[in-house]
């Protein structure tokens, strides 16, 4: 996937050609893709600290010296939100880290002298690198979820201003004022100057996430805690920045396309008409597609063609359905087979053993005959049992294979 810029350039000539092909009309336009947006604005929040160079692999003597086979992942540079799993890794190794650079301190394992192993001493110095860590991997969470779910072909655009207007506000309100946030619009949203400090919430109120807070409780000096939380503003405010820089949410179409959504439609039927005419009007303005005959027409039959695929798709379900719920009756079918044969096998046994039983007994006399008999019986007894409980199991396999032949 190529950056924001190659982007951009791909849609002027585009645009250049259509204009050539239709007379000066142009394509809609909702702005370069989200996905590098966040990525970079990520990015901007923390390239501060250094994280990236400090996430990087280190393995010399890590095993030996800690006895540890879970090594730090590799951090990946040009996509950052991609690394919560390597900072995740990070803190779960830290422990380990820690014994592997005493065990080089005193001299236990040679120093590696690489870059790597300079970057993790002089993170071992910094008393707030575990709270960074964990502020780091708050802020990977709640730019994920957004990232995986718009890295789709699917036809997602009806949800993109919802769901990014919501991520956004998630953003805020870890360090701006509630009520500057509470019933704002999208608009204001992206409007809203978040350098100003008059609008941050007092920095003992920053929202840094429970890890960091955890850590900060332990650190020594409300100085060294406030000037993180400074540090944690600062990088929220570079994120946002960014986001409000270059979101789609500047884009009317992204906006209005919420009318789309079905959950909107049956919350807000006027809302949706609004912007659903504010929709239309964009389409029909001069730089737009031309109405031809064949788009109006394509136009006219889309909702019989969505109709079809409704259809299309419950019959595929319906068959789906009906092949798992076969799959099932023929495994219960065999099942009940493989007990039928069992069962048989069993009473037959029971049945030759009673008869061999008897046929000693008749050679016997006195209390050694008596015994013989008895067990005979008993085995006999447990014979016609079994075959009892066969006769139970014909009639389930009876009523099993009817079933199977109402599913063809």
């Amino acid at each position: 996937m190529d950056g924001p810029n190659v982007n951009w350039k791909f849609l002027d000539l585009l645009q250049e050609e259509h204009a050539q092909l239709y007379g000066g009309k142009q394509l809609v336009t909702v702005g370069s893709c989200g996905l590098h947006t966040l990525h970079n604005a990520f990015k901007c929040g923390f390239v501060a600290w250094g994280l990236d160079r400090l996430l990087k692999r280190e393995e010399e003597d890590y095993m030996q010296v800690t006895k540890s086979s879970v090594f730090p992942l590799s951090f990946c540079a040009h996509r950052w939100v991609e690394n919560l799993p390597v900072v995740e890794r990070a803190l779960a190794v830290w422990p380990s880290l820690l014994i592997y650079m005493e065990a080089v301190r005193t001299k236990k394992v040679p120093n590696p002298g690489t870059g790597s192993y300079d970057t993790i001493a002089a993170a071992i110095k910094d008393p707030l690198i575990l709270a960074k860590l964990h502020f780091y991997m708050a802020i990977a969470r709640t730019f994920t979820p957004f990232l995986k779910r718009y890295q789709t072909d699917e036809p997602v655009m009806p949800f993109l201003g919802r769901d990014l207007a919501e991520f956004l506000n998630s953003l805020l309100r870890r360090f701006i004022r509630r009520e500057l946030l509470q019933d704002a619009t999208t608009v204001q949203l992206t409007r809203l100057d978040i350098t100003e400090r008059k609008n941050w919430v007092r920095l003992q109120d920053v929202d840094i996430g429970l890890g960091a807070e955890s850590i900060l409780k332990s650190t020594k000096g409300e100085r060294t805690a406030l000037e993180f939380r400074t540090e944690c503003v600062q990088g929220l405010s570079n994120m946002v920045l960014k986001v409000q820089e270059k979101s789609p949410l500047k884009y009317p179409v992204v906006r209005q396309m919420a009318c789309l959504d079905p959950t909107v439609i049956y919350r807000d039927p006027d809302s949706c008409r609004r912007q659903m005419k504010g929709l239309v009007k964009t389409f029909l303005e001069v730089k737009q597609v031309p109405l031809t005959k064949e788009l109006l027409k394509s136009v006219e039959a889309a909702r019989t063609r969505y109709r079809d695929y409704l259809t299309e798709e419950r019959r595929k379900k319906e068959l789906e359905a009906k092949g798992q719920k076969r799959k099932a009756a023929e495994d219960d079918l065999e099942e009940l087979r493989k007990r039928k044969k069992t069962i048989l096998e069993v009473s037959q046994g029971l049945a030759r053993e009673a008869d061999k039983t008897a046929e000693e007994a008749e050679a016997k006399s006195g209390t050694k005959m008596a015994e013989l008999i008895s067990k005979s019986n008993i085995l006999r007894k447990g014979s016609k049992k079994k075959l009892a409980e066969l006769e139970i199991l014909e009639k389930e396999i009876e009523a099993k294979g009817a079933e199977l032949r109402k599913i063809e």
